[in-house]
């Protein structure tokens, strides 16, 4: 998982209904992976990659999202399912690598806060698609502005 992945967080797995588990699991974007993991393992797993700022995260039973390919929908995802379930105050995030770079609770947020994928997608082709409209309009502009001023000369001389 690890070798695929762009980010990882974790979060506590304490006191979570294998109900909640699976429901959360679930509603994660394609390309995310949940997964509870003994910390000695992880930490033998972390050594040596890109992720390995995570062992300070070692502590305590914790469970791993490893992100794949959208990680601002993965996080925002996360969040909801706390808002639903009222678990923000004992489930917030605790802590994630992104880069070889550690981020604590608020790094993770704000990087949740960055638009997702499809949304950077929409701005794109909102852009491009205004472009071709916006050179037809300033294109058409001289010619309409001939034509009034054709128009209202050829009235000046009719009166």
């Amino acid at each position: 998982l690890l070798d695929t992945s762009q980010m990882i967080f974790t979060v506590p797995a304490g006191s979570l209904t294998v109900a909640e588990s699976e429901g959360l699991r679930r509603s994660m974007p394609e390309g995310t992976t949940i997964a509870v993991v003994k910390n000695t393992l992880m930490g033998r797993a972390l050594d040596g990659t890109e992720f390995e700022p995570a062992t300070t995260m070692l502590k305590g039973a914790n469970m791993w999202f490893f992100i794949e390919d959208d990680i601002s929908a993965s996080i925002k995802t996360y969040n909801e399912f706390l808002k639903e379930s009222g678990k923000v105050e004992t489930h917030s995030i605790s802590g994630g690598v992104l880069e070889g770079n550690a981020y604590d609770t608020e790094g993770v947020t704000a990087i949740g806060k960055l638009p997702t994928k499809d949304e950077l997608y929409a701005k794109i082709a909102g852009a491009v698609k205004a472009v071709p409209t916006k050179v037809a309009t300033v294109i058409k502009a001289p010619n309409s502005k001939l034509a009034r001023a054709i128009k209202l000369a050829t009235d000046k001389n009719n009166e």
